[in-house]
């Protein structure tokens, strides 16, 4: 049994009595309305996902490359200080991200919040969920149909900025080549996501 002291107090806390008054601290927070982001790490192929919802839905997915504390910092300026890890509102999106990693889903059903973008960006990651499972459009396809033709360099940006990845697919765009193009989780990443939709 692990036990930590609280500075002072001279207390001596166990993990369970640690866990009990952090599940009692969101559920608090929860009835109180004051929990604005849940969040929990989420383990799979591509490593750890950092995964965060407000009440209206999920709105980050960040991968480890992200650095997740700066993940957090970052939802704390642009939404709300009351960020605390509370797995349960994510139960779902850690289901349905076991079952697409298993190669059963293909496509998501859960609220997004994105409410971290907007403008042109905002447009391009709506678009995203047209492209179907197993299939890739270029950057220059993706700039036509988000009704700008002539920005792919921002529709790149847009993908990389997207805050929403695996679940609005930005790894299914890619060069007009056929190459895959960067991606914020990492070429390796991109690569696992392409190569496990084809051979689904």
């Amino acid at each position: 049994m692990n036990e930590q002291q609280h500075a002072g107090s001279g207390t001596v806390v166990d993990d369970g009595e640690l866990a009990a008054l952090h599940a009692r601290l969101v559920r608090d927070a929860r009835d109180a309305g004051l929990l604005d982001v849940a969040y929990r790490v989420w383990e799979g192929p591509v490593g750890p996902l950092l995964l965060a919802a407000t009440p209206a839905g999920l709105v980050r997915v960040a991968f480890a490359v992200q650095d997740h504390d700066a993940v957090l910092t970052s939802l704390a300026t642009r939404i709300s200080p009351r960020v605390l890890a509370a797995p349960g509102r994510l139960d779902a999106v850690a289901r349905q991200l076991d079952e697409y990693f298993a190669g059963r889903r293909r496509q998501f059903d859960v609220p997004v919040d994105l409410r971290l973008l907007d403008g042109f960006r905002r447009t391009v990651v709506e678009r995203l969920g047209e492209i179907g499972y197993g299939r890739t459009a270029s950057y220059a396809q993706v700039a036509a149909a988000s009704g700008s033709p002539r920005a792919v360099r921002a529709v790149g940006t847009a993908c990389a900025l997207n805050p929403v990845p695996v679940v609005l697919p930005c790894h299914r765009v890619v060069r007009s080549d056929g190459s895959p193009g960067r991606y914020a989780g990492g070429a390796e990443a991109k690569l696992l996501l392409l190569d496990l939709e084809r051979r689904a």
